[in-house]
């Protein structure tokens, strides 16, 4: 199969940047759309709602991504990514005009739903058609960018809008909601057209004999990656909710301060991926950071809570933004590099795996920050989850350099490849 041309990656770029956004659009007004909908005057009602609403639309991704996986392996990647997209844009359009907690919930469920079909397919796709592993690592690092540049831009455009209000009257906040959410829609809009005109259609028949060839790799490899992106992903969701809510309730940060914080995680993110991806770094090194990765992530999550100076707090934040930027992009590609033809459904078992562990730390996050016993709680129990997944990584660089046929990426098609190609 011919490599992915540019014109189909800037589509699939646009997807994942268009997800990206409305899921950071969403971090730093969350506790004042929970408050200005409910009415709420109780401090330890928001966070509750802001831990669970965000928890919910993670649930959803990981209720569906193995679905959307699946169908992706047997229908092609291209009808799946149209779906996902489209569904998408409808969800969030009507979720700029729910009025009730419940809605909300149901509204970031749905939202969940259709999100949960844009990575696994993206990521499959570029796979499909990868000639070696340098050209899947560099496509899979450009993903990661357009993930993290939604994830940049969204938390700032939220912050920005709620920022022009001091004290802001219902109704003026009610329009700055709605104008968000429907210039989101609009943007998965745009992305599903892209896919439809640069995406290139299915070959007939192919997809449905992938899905009945069913080669895995080394299941114990996989579970331990799984492992990896599950509590890397419950690291991250206890970190965006802890940090949203430490920031408005303990730090006095108003909205757009909080944006501007969530924005600079992902310039550091951006950074560590696109290190870790570049020519400097061979991508089949990469699967020694797994242990010094995990180990950072839980140091700096322990740090967040201790930092009483801004200088402090942006180190820590820093430190958990880049070993969490790096963890997440090398369990992806270690997946879709040993996972063979059934890619979509590998893919989605791993963002499945990434999707409940954010929802529970989302949710832990939340519920958390109000224990008084502990201080820093959401963090400091999130950072001993983290350090459990030594027992995963552990052994597993030495796991994955299976080189034999019963070795852990025996059954990638590069790896039976030559290295004829050029780059496209």
């Amino acid at each position: 199969m011919q490599p992915l041309s540019w014109d189909a990656l800037f589509a699939l770029l646009l997807a994942v940047f268009a997800i990206s956004v409305g899921y950071g659009i969403v971090l730093p007004i969350l506790p004042y759309l929970v408050d200005r909908i409910s009415g709420a005057t109780d401090p330890a009602t928001s966070p509750w709602h802001t831990g669970l609403i965000t928890g919910t639309y993670i649930l959803a991704i990981f209720l569906f991504a193995p679905f959307w996986g699946k169908i992706s392996d047997r229908w092609g990647r291209r009808p799946v990514l149209l779906t996902g997209l489209t569904g998408f844009a409808a969800s969030v359009a009507l979720f700029a005009r729910l009025e009730s907690i419940p809605l909300v919930y149901l509204g970031r469920f749905f939202d969940g739903v259709f999100a949960a079909a844009i990575v696994p397919a993206a990521y499959a796709l570029i796979g499909d058609h990868a000639p070696s592993k340098e050209w899947r690592a560099h496509r899979f690092a450009l993903i990661g960018v357009a993930g993290m540049l939604g994830f940049f831009v969204g938390p700032i455009l939220g912050g920005l809008v709620l920022g022009t209000f001091k004290e802001p009257p219902t109704e003026a906040v009610a329009r700055a909601f709605s104008v968000l959410f429907l210039a989101t829609s609009a943007l998965a809009l745009i992305a599903a057209l892209a896919i439809w005109r640069l995406v290139p259609r299915p070959v007939p028949g192919r997809q449905r004999r992938i899905a009945a060839t069913n080669k895995h790799s080394d299941w114990s490899v996989m579970l331990r990656l799984w492992a990896i992106a599950f509590v890397t992903a419950v690291a991250v969701g206890a970190f965006e909710v802890g940090l949203s809510l430490r920031g408005r309730y303990e730090l006095g940060m108003d909205a757009s301060q909080i944006g501007r914080m969530f924005a600079a995680c992902s310039l550091v993110m951006f950074a560590a991926q696109a290190l870790i991806f570049s020519p400097l770094v061979k991508p089949d090194s990469t699967r020694w950071l797994f242990t010094p990765g995990v180990v950072t992530l839980a140091l700096g999550l322990l740090a967040v809570p201790l930092a009483t100076s801004d200088s402090a707090t942006t180190a820590a934040v820093a430190l958990v933004a880049a070993s969490a930027g790096l963890l997440s992009p090398i369990v992806t590609y270690w997946v879709s590099l040993g996972a063979g033809e059934t890619q979509g459904a590998d893919l989605g078992w791993a963002t499945a795996a990434a999707s409940l562990g954010q929802a529970l730390g989302s949710a832990a996050g939340g519920l958390l920050f109000g224990v008084t016993i502990l201080p820093g709680a959401a963090f400091t129990v999130t950072a001993v989850v983290v350090l459990s997944a030594l027992v995963a990584s552990f052994g597993l660089a030495q796991r994955l350099h299976g080189t034999g046929p019963r070795g852990a990426i025996a059954s990638v098609p590069e790896a039976r490849a030559s290295q004829r190609y050029l780059p496209h």
